[in-house]
């Protein structure tokens, strides 16, 4: 295996999912809190929800009156909500000097700035990658983060700590 290889695989690939309550909006000076919204892509499009919103309800119909199964229905509708949980439920973006903290209905998730080497922006967030160059894997290692209606303090933020720490 080459250096180039090797470096490229020897991450601190910890992480901590923590699901203990927090007090909301609150923000200590100790947390050191530079950079924290809230993206709620329902709220954002009401004409998209509704659309999403009856294709899932015509689903699970479709699923009743192909199984008429009340059981297999409910783990049907349960299966698609959930799978749409980042869409129907608010998530919390807090970048921090240490940390990128992303908290979703039924997690929080904390990761380390060092265990990102390079960023991908498009229109709709910035995906946080553990490797130096494109990798299929990257949608499994990484991390993405919406934009909230701060697109350029997001990616300033980005910009600052991860080309900074690789030069």
């Amino acid at each position: 295996m080459s250096d180039k290889e090797r470096d490229q695989f020897s991450l601190p690939l910890e992480s901590t999912a923590r699901s203990k309550p927090e007090s909301k909006d609150v923000v200590s000076e100790s947390d050191n809190a530079v950079l924290e919204w809230i993206c709620h892509p329902a709220k954002k499009n009401m004409k998209v929800t509704a659309a999403v919103s009856v294709f899932v309800v015509l689903l699970v119909v479709i699923v009743y009156y192909i199984s008429y199964s009340v059981w297999l229905t409910v783990l049907g509708f349960m299966i698609l909500y959930g799978s749409l949980s980042a869409f129907y439920f608010p998530t919390r973006y807090k970048l921090t000097g240490n940390e990128v903290i992303i908290k979703t209905a039924f997690q929080t998730l904390h990761k380390q700035w060092a265990q990102y080497r390079s960023f991908y922006p498009d229109k709709n967030g910035v995906l946080l990658s553990p490797f130096l160059r494109p990798s299929r894997l990257e949608n499994f290692r990484g991390v993405y983060i919406r934009f909230g209606n701060n697109k350029d303090e997001v990616m300033a933020f980005v910009r600052n700590k991860l080309v900074k720490e690789e030069g």
